[in-house]
């Protein structure tokens, strides 16, 4: 029993009783302070899963947008091919309708100038046509006789022409 008499058993023993009546209270408080932590991380799980389910949502919210986004693209392509189809031809209708005046025009204006050369050569065959008479007339007949004969083939020329 001497070790009862030794200074560095008491410290020993104090030194225990000392832990173990601290032990509870600071157990206390480091299980406090875990559960604290705990709760915390908790909480931040739960948070980061919110703001992943919150992704999420955003992102098919936005892949939904850009599927539709696409669609409405699809269908303004379609429909500028269709219009642009639809110029093409209305213009093609046009150009068909402007040639086709211009080809009657054309063809009016030839048959005008058929008509107006034919009435040229008509006139100019008439003019030869009485020159000669004339020449021949006045060669053969005697001054009254020709002037007879030249009136009367006059007044009988617009009915032989037609």
């Amino acid at each position: 029993m001497a070790f009862l008499s030794d200074p560095t058993f008491w410290v020993a023993v104090a030194f225990v009783i000392f832990v173990g009546a601290m032990a509870k209270p600071a157990g206390k408080l480091i299980t406090g302070s875990l559960d604290t932590r705990s709760d915390k991380i908790r909480a931040d799980l739960e948070e980061a899963e919110n703001l992943r389910e919150e992704a999420q949502d955003l992102l098919a919210t936005y892949q939904r947008k850009q599927r539709d986004a696409i669609q409405e693209a699809e269908a303004m392509i379609v429909q500028a091919q269709t219009e642009a189809e639809r110029l093409i031809q209305q213009g093609r209708e046009r150009l068909e309708a402007v040639l086709e005046r211009r080809e009657k025009l054309a063809m009016d204006r030839i048959a005008q100038a058929e008509v107006q050369a034919i009435d040229t050569v008509r006139a100019k065959t008439v003019d030869i046509a009485l020159n000669a008479t004339r020449g021949f007339l006045a060669d053969q007949l005697k001054d009254k006789q020709a002037e007879a004969l030249i009136d009367a083939a006059i007044k009988d020329l617009p009915g032989n022409l037609h």
